[in-house]
């Protein structure tokens, strides 16, 4: 497959980075690690990472402005571009030795998403998608899941632990949602489950709480693999709210529809 020469920028950046994270995922006892939040870990590798690819894209495209997790907000001369970065996402998978981590890396241009890569580097599993030119895995092309009952069908979400969330109104949607389908699985990185709607490992995916580095790379991938991404009253408030519900058209409907359902009355 041939990629773009942004593709290529953001690749090269993704797997430099990567090369780094999987340096350290094989030390990862003897990682630096401190605490910036209940539940909610910033490692040395995590920083590190971060500084990798910042030099990158900067060299690649000087003047782009950046979000990103750990820097924030960084300003360019460019304001028609952002670069939107999660040097690595399922920071706790990696400190507890699960291999289930990724680099996500989204460009914005005049507030849409227009190129992404999202890239594990302890699977090798690399995903990428362009505006308007698909989403692939290693260079095969991806299509969401095409099963359209909620019955037969795996969902991915995240569970609110310690300091985030609010634990009763998930309690209430994970019921809903646990009586109409086949499977729940909780992974632990945002991006790397929307990547898995885009690739059809699972069929659909609902977050609330997430911040917009850990899901534009993913919402263009599931996107440009025929899926549908919306927040969860159904607009595109997703980088703004924080919620995000996936799926292929049938399931993101059905999905929307059981989460947002009231409590029975008994």
């Amino acid at each position: 497959m041939a990629r773009s020469a942004i593709i290529n920028v953001m690749v090269q950046a993704a797997m430099k980075a990567g090369r780094s994270l999987a340096r350290d995922f094989g030390e990862v006892q003897n990682l630096q690690v401190s605490m910036k939040g209940p539940g909610d870990y910033v490692s040395q590798a995590d920083r590190k990472a971060e500084e990798i690819i910042h030099a990158e894209l900067a060299k690649a495209r000087p003047g782009y402005a950046f979000l990103m997790e750990e820097r924030g907000t960084v300003e360019g001369e460019d304001a028609q571009h952002r670069w939107i970065v999660d040097p690595l996402d399922g920071t706790t998978n990696f400190l507890h030795g699960i291999p289930v981590f990724s680099i996500s890396i989204a460009l914005e241009r005049q507030g849409q998403i227009v190129a992404a890569v999202i890239y594990n580097p302890a699977m090798d599993e690399l995903y990428t998608a362009e505006r308007g030119g698909g989403a692939f895995l290693n260079d095969r092309r991806l299509r969401v899941a095409a099963r359209t009952k909620l019955s037969d069908t795996v969902i991915g979400t995240g569970v609110p632990h310690l300091g985030r969330g609010h634990h009763g109104n998930f309690l209430i949607e994970l019921r809903h949602v646990m009586g109409e389908v086949s499977g729940i699985r909780r992974f632990g990185s945002a991006a790397l489950d929307l990547a898995y709607v885009a690739a059809g490992r699972m069929d659909g995916f609902w977050e609330e709480a997430l911040s917009p580095w850990d899901m534009a790379a993913g919402i263009l991938l599931v996107r440009e693999a025929g899926g549908f991404v919306s927040d969860r009253n159904g607009g595109q408030t997703m980088l703004e709210s924080g919620s995000i519900v996936a799926g292929n058209e049938a399931i993101h409907r059905a999905l929307l529809k059981t989460i947002t359902k009231p409590l029975p009355v008994r």
